[in-house]
C-alpha cells in the first residue's frame, strides 16, 4: 500500500493505494473506466467541431473569429465535460 510502502516502489508504481482498504479497488476500475470514456467523448467533440469548421472554411462559409469562437467554446464544454468526474459516483466507504 502506498501509505506504508518504500518511497521507490510508490514512484515505480502505476498507482499507490494510499489506504489499506481492498475494497476500494472495484470503486478505482470503475471510476478509470468513466474516466477513458469521458477522454474519449471530448476528443471526438473537439476533433468533429474543428474539422467541421475546416469544411466550413473551404466553403467560404466560416470565418477566422466564427473558427476561434467556436473552439473557445468547444474547449469550455470539453472542460464541463470532464468536471462530471468530480461527482463521485458508489463510493464504497
Amino acid at each position: 500500500m502506498g501509505a506504508a510502502g518504500t518511497d521507490v516502489a510508490i514512484e515505480t508504481a502505476d498507482i499507490a493505494l494510499m489506504g489499506d482498504d481492498l475494497g476500494k479497488l472495484a470503486w478505482l476500475i470503475g471510476h478509470s473506466r468513466r474516466t477513458l470514456s469521458i477522454i474519449r467523448q471530448n476528443t471526438v467533440f473537439a476533433l468533429a467541431v474543428k474539422a467541421l469548421f475546416v469544411v466550413l472554411t473551404f466553403a467560404g462559409v466560416a470565418s477566422l473569429w466564427g473558427a476561434i469562437a467556436a473552439d473557445m467554446g468547444a474547449s469550455l464544454l470539453v472542460v464541463f465535460n470532464a468536471l462530471r468526474l468530480l461527482r463521485v459516483v458508489d463510493d464504497p466507504r
